[in-house]
């Protein structure tokens, strides 16, 4: 299984590294960000199981990267970081969805303590996700093969697999090739070209024989990405863009 991933948004280099240290030594595998700009942009491309969001940040507000989080992903687990006298901003995080939050200065106890317990009462980890279904068959993604209802199997390369588990948390939602490149390749897509996504594409859709010129599972959604849909229902084909 893999490791948990937590997304730390903190602007004071003291204490993110701090919380960085700790969950690091607590097993869990830790992303971070400095300011809200970063923030805001890895909160809402990559993958993580929980963020731990500072509320007071320069260049965006975690208020605001927190709205932009419960916009696209409304089950995200998020703790909130606030002052000890901001109880204003404590209040609004709640109203717009943070599960928790942890007060400054906090103990390494308490905190690690707060994110076990959001972490036990969120929903089936995304990173987690081994089975994805889809109209005649299913992925196994521990195993990284295809399963189809007639008895025939297809293997998956690791990144076939982790672009496929992408889609599949995010079914129903148009993806830009920038946020996958952002999600599954873990690299920034300025200046990258996004050719490789649309290949991987395609060959996932030959081993899930969907039909290049009218996808049912691994739709095309022009001018905004690739969707997945687990219905199998037939759409008119769309454009790359």
């Amino acid at each position: 299984m893999s490791k948990i991933r937590i997304l730390t948004v903190e602007d004071d280099a003291p204490i993110r590294r701090g919380i960085v240290d700790a969950l690091q030594y607590a097993g869990y595998e830790v992303m971070q960000a400095g300011d809200g700009e970063l923030g805001l942009e890895l909160a809402t491309t990559i993958v993580y199981d929980l963020l731990l969001l500072d509320l007071v940040l320069p260049k965006r507000n975690g208020l605001e990267i927190l709205a932009a989080v419960r916009r696209i992903r409304p089950t995200q687990p998020v703790i909130v970081l606030t002052a000890r006298g901001d109880e204003d901003d404590r209040v609004q995080g709640l109203k717009l969805g943070a599960d928790d939050y942890v007060v400054k200065p906090f103990s390494v106890k308490e905190l690690l303590a707060r994110v076990e317990a959001v972490l036990r009462r969120s929903p089936q980890r995304a990173s987690d996700m081994p089975i994805v279904a889809f109209a005649g068959g299913e992925a196994d993604l521990v195993r990284n093969e295809i399963r189809f209802a007639d008895g025939d199997r297809a293997d998956l390369s690791q990144r076939e697999g982790e672009l496929l588990r992408y889609l599949a948390m995010h079914a129903g939602r148009p993806i830009s090739r920038e946020e996958i490149l952002s999600g599954v390749w873990q690299i920034k897509p300025q200046g990258v070209s996004t050719r490789t996504i649309d290949m991987h594409v395609a060959r996932l859709r030959e081993k899930l024989r969907d039909d290049p010129t009218e996808p049912r599972i691994l739709r095309t959604v022009r001018g905004k990405g690739y969707m997945f849909t687990d219905n199998g229902e037939s759409s008119p084909p769309q454009a790359t863009e």
